[in-house]
């Protein structure tokens, strides 16, 4: 039965949700199922989307980001989160000479739109005295972004495409510390137009925040360049005199790609805006750019007595300018890239007053950016991204076909393929050895949550499908360096960055859902070195956990257990006991692949005995509740609650092809409770406490309720949040369990609130900006295809939960990638199936 007739069947039926009664009938007016079953259309962003912010730049290199309007923000290249950051003077502008003479020139970004409420009005850096286009509509197919601009006053159509090469499974050309963009010019007229575009970028090396007039403030001295190599001219910026340590001291770089392009390193060095003013008028006066400028007239006696920062021109800004003619109804390509590299970043964790306002100061340690060990300086960036382009390109755009040729509903590509962008964003990094870390996510100017935190670590699974060689490196650092001699392993890395380790109690969802996620690595690499390298200390943590919080050694935790709600749970709950169930089912089939028959023996005798008595003490019929006396006795507990991550390993067993770990009608019937009770239509009708991620309206998930009674007076911390890792976690359950209109609503709502005008669609929230847990959304599109891999037996297989009859997708098992196609033949019934190779080594993959 679907989920429309069920649904219209209990109409009559009511549901408690925190106190608040709805019909099933109401609740399933949410969305209409032709939205939920939508084609693969995405969503298109006008100029008033604020929040969009498309970040361009590669793994572990920084970013920069596109908003709606096509402006260039949040410059996060200085390896410190800083998503207000803006960089004066830099844009791009366009230029138009018709036949009669007639000249347009503006800025290629749309108009600023409301609020325009600013102290000191807009800065001058910005620019906003000059025009600027009508319009704008922002759209994506990642990793590509396009803007499209509409204008009243030009005689051209002008669109701009941006994008960092991306290409699943290699790691290195997916980390290059750059962007392209290319503004496509076409004419519709019939008379030939002569067109110049120009790129204007500010020499930021040294930079050091901003002034009290939101000035930007640097160190050392900034020297320009004129460059050419190849097909590139362009500026090559750097710095003198700077501390060798200091995080801004790298080099950045303007290129064009047009042997004949005109190149100003340096704007004009004067009073006021000087530079600005006399860039305008030397750009707008012959769509050409002189090397140099001068001024020689009488300028302001104040300027010469102060040192004020409004009183000097003092930016050191490069620009470079493309001039081509456009015949009738033909078009040209006017290609950019902006490159950048900045080595050094802090040889730690700072994310306290003390740490920032060390680093403010200077005194910290510092390890090299990976990147920078490929990319010397910001130019050999760009000549990479020119001699390699092609390639480069090839790759990334056949990945964006392949990823957008489904059969899926555009919303669910979204939730996979804008949480990507993790990777890129100042939470995720690479140091010089290779490896790979992260915080859990990145607020305004400070990490959020150190060490690449296991436990929130748990729920992603972008990067170990994608890039499984960045993932590995992760369960080597845990396991190899970060688990001590007793099997206890710190769930924040510390000696992956060569420092001392984390003194901390341990985690018992982190370090038994890394013997999960380690399994998943192994079984997506078939890499048995890996595997031996790591058994015993996988071993030694399955003996830790036993000892510590399963210490009558019935397969089910009783001792208190931190966990990511940075508190413990005590007694007996699912969502840490279905994670250990996991780890010993995990174990089990290593230790039997390895011929280790004692130890697969015992871990499963251990899975089995734990799965029963589990399922019998805890399944109340509707779900799994906590099994705690004297509950009172307790604070930030969830006692009798429908505890939306009641089966967080279970979703980390279907992820890792693991299978169940609990009853499959009993997970059905829970994942179906966890939508019935937990599900918030109205933000307004949910009343909680703690930090609000939905209002008014906004539809969610929320971390648990009491349908039947029983809340505690002090339930455990972010009871009442909702978290879109969580969320994408649950509606993964729901849609292995087939229940898929439920797990689609989930995904549905929070795209929904990710509109660009509300929230970045590009940046899910939790603790900071670009957070890991929201990672969990690869998950979703694990689910719907029905994708099953491994390696041990070189096999995959697809089991489409949605349009069966003529399903296409993308999939990516660890060493290939590309697309996956069947159709039933409608005269004999018989399923076709063809998989397609576009990447990676598929020659020994077969599809069951």
């Amino acid at each position: 039965m679907n989920y429309s007739t069920r649904w219209r069947n209990c109409a009559r039926k009511q549901c408690r949700n925190n106190g608040r009664e709805m019909t099933m009938e109401e609740k399933e007016r949410l969305y209409p199922l032709t939205d939920l079953y939508a084609d693969n259309t995405q969503k298109t962003y006008g100029r008033e989307a604020e929040s969009c912010a498309f970040l361009l730049g590669g793994i572990g290199t920084g970013n920069i980001s596109v908003g709606a309007r096509g402006e260039l923000k949040s410059w996060q290249i200085f390896n410190q989160p800083a998503v207000e950051n803006i960089n004066p003077y830099t844009f791009f502008a366009i230029r138009t000479q018709e036949e009669d003479g007639t000249i347009t020139a503006k800025v290629l970004e749309s108009e600023y739109t409301p609020p325009f409420a600013k102290p000191q009005g807009f800065l001058r850096c910005e620019t906003a005295g000059w025009p600027r286009l009508s319009d704008s509509r922002l759209s994506s197919r990642y990793p590509f972004v396009q803007v499209e601009f509409q204008d009243k006053d030009l005689p051209v159509q002008v669109s701009l495409e941006a994008y960092t090469p991306f290409i699943p499974l290699n790691a290195d050309d997916s980390g290059i510390p750059g962007a392209c963009l290319r503004y496509r010019v076409k004419n519709p007229t019939n008379r030939p137009v002569t067109v110049s575009v120009a790129g204007s970028l500010n020499n930021a090396v040294g930079f050091t925040g901003y002034d009290m007039f939101d000035i930007m403030t640097f160190q050392g001295e900034r020297r320009n360049e004129k460059r050419e190599s190849g097909r590139l001219k362009g500026v090559f910026m750097r710095g003198d005199k700077l501390p060798d340590n200091l995080l801004s001291n790298g080099t950045m770089a303007l290129a064009v790609t047009d042997e004949k392009a005109t190149v100003r390193p340096y704007w004009l060095l004067g009073q006021w805006t000087d530079g600005a003013e006399d860039f305008w008028e030397d750009f707008t006066s012959d769509g050409e750019l002189d090397e140099s400028s001068s001024v020689e007239a009488r300028g302001c006696r104040m300027a010469e007595l102060f040192d004020y920062t409004y009183l000097h021109f003092f930016f050191r800004v490069g620009a470079v300018c493309s001039k081509r003619v456009v015949k009738p109804g033909g078009e040209e390509l006017f290609e950019f890239m902006i490159t950048w590299s900045f080595p050094n970043r802090v040889k730690g964790w700072p994310d306290s007053i003390e740490a920032l306002e060390a680093v403010k100061n200077g005194e910290y340690e510092t390890i090299r950016n990976y990147y920078a060990a490929r990319f010397p300086d910001a130019w050999s960036a760009a000549e990479y991204l020119d001699q390699q382009k092609e390639r480069l390109e090839a790759g990334s755009r056949m990945f964006s076909n392949a990823f957008y040729q489904t059969t899926l509903p555009g919303y669910v590509l979204e939730a996979a393929a804008d949480n990507i962008t993790v990777l890129r964003s100042p939470t995720c990094f690479r140091i010089e050895n290779g490896d790979f870390l992260g915080w859990e996510g990145v607020d305004r100017t400070a990490g959020c949550g150190s060490g690449t935190c296991t436990h929130v670590w748990n729920y992603a699974q972008t990067v170990a499908f994608l890039f499984p060689e960045l993932e590995r490196s992760m369960r080597r650092i845990e396991f190899l360096k970060e688990t001590r001699e007793n099997g206890h392993m710190a769930y924040r890395t510390y000696r992956g960055l060569g420092l001392e380790q984390w003194d901390m109690l341990p985690s018992a969802d982190g370090q038994l859902g890394t013997v999960v996620r380690f399994y998943r690595e192994w079984k997506l690499s078939g890499d048995d070195e890996f595997l031996r390298e790591s058994w015993e200390k996988i071993v030694s943590c399955m003996e830790f956990a036993e000892n510590t919080w399963d210490q009558d050694q019935d397969g089910v935790l009783e001792q208190a257990q931190h966990v990511t709600y940075d508190t413990e749970l005590y007694g007996i709950t699912s969502m840490v006991s279905t994670i250990y169930l996991a780890a010993l089912k995990a174990s089990a089939e290593m230790a039997g692949y390895l011929q280790d028959e004692k130890r697969a023996e015992k871990f499963r005798d251990r899975f089995e005995a734990g799965s029963k008595k589990l399922d019998e003490i805890s399944f109340n019929g509707e779900y799994y509740i906590q099994i705690l006396d004297h509950l009172e006795n307790y604070r930030y507990q969830y006692g009798e609650g429908c505890l939306s991550d009641q089966l967080l390993g279970q979703f980390m067993a279907h992820c890792a092809g693991l299978g169940y770990v609990l009853p499959k009608e009993h997970v059905k019937k829970a994942s179906e409770s966890i939508f019935k009770y937990n599900f918030i239509r109205h933000a307004r009708d949910y009343v909680h406490g703690e930090r609000a991620f939905i209002l008014n309206d906004e539809s969610g998930l929320t971390p648990c309720t009491w349908p039947k009674g029983g809340k505690p007076r002090f339930p455990f911390t972010y009871y009442g949040e909702v978290w879109t890792g969580i969320e994408y976690e649950a509606a993964t359950l729901l849609l292995y369990s087939g229940l898929i209109d439920e797990g689609l609503t989930v995904v549905k709502a929070v795209r929904d609130r990710h509109d660009g005008y509300r929230r970045n669609p590009w940046s899910e929230v939790e603790s900071g900006n670009y957070y890991t847990r929201s990672m969990a959304s690869y998950g979703v599109l694990l689910a719907l295809t029905g994708f099953a891999f491994d390696h041990r037996t070189g096999t995959i297989s697809f089991k489409p939960q949605i349009n069966g009859d003529d399903f296409s997708s993308f999939w990516c098992n660890g060493k290939a990638w590309g697309i996956y196609h069947q159709k039933k033949d409608a005269q004999t019934g018989e399923l076709h199936k063809e998989m397609e190779v576009l990447y990676g080594q598929g020659d020994d993959i077969r599809v069951i």
